[in-house]
């Protein structure tokens, strides 16, 4: 099993910033695509952003140019700094990982999910 524990949820006025850290555990694992997904009352979830393990980064259009994605693969961390957030930013925010166990075996882990309400 990998275990994925997020943090930096919280409330925040329009226009603020959140950072979202994730950090996964477990053992003889690696990590391909890390990322952040959200799900707001009513609504499905969605993708936010997503990070390879070479580095490439992929983005919801509704979050282009505020958030930002990034990962420490030697800690098995993946961030998500959370700028000019607005209104209908406000969901859990769930994060994700697509993993490769013993070398062999895919799967998919999410975290609990942690709260991000931003008040107008």
């Amino acid at each position: 099993q990998v275990q994925l524990v997020e943090s930096g949820g919280g409330l925040v006025q329009a226009g603020g910033s959140l950072r979202l850290s994730c950090a996964a555990s477990g053992s003889d694992f690696r990590i391909n695509d890390f990322g952040w997904y959200r799900q707001a009352p009513g609504k499905q979830r969605e993708l936010v952003a997503i990070v390879s393990s070479g580095g490439s980064t992929n983005y919801a259009d509704s979050v282009k140019g505020r958030f930002t994605i990034s990962r420490d693969s030697a800690k098995n961390m993946v961030y998500l700094q959370m700028n000019s957030l607005k209104p209908e930013d406000t969901a859990v925010y769930y994060c994700n990982a697509d993993t490769i166990r013993y070398e062999a075996y895919r799967s998919v882990y999410w975290g609990q999910g942690t709260q991000v309400t931003v008040s107008s």
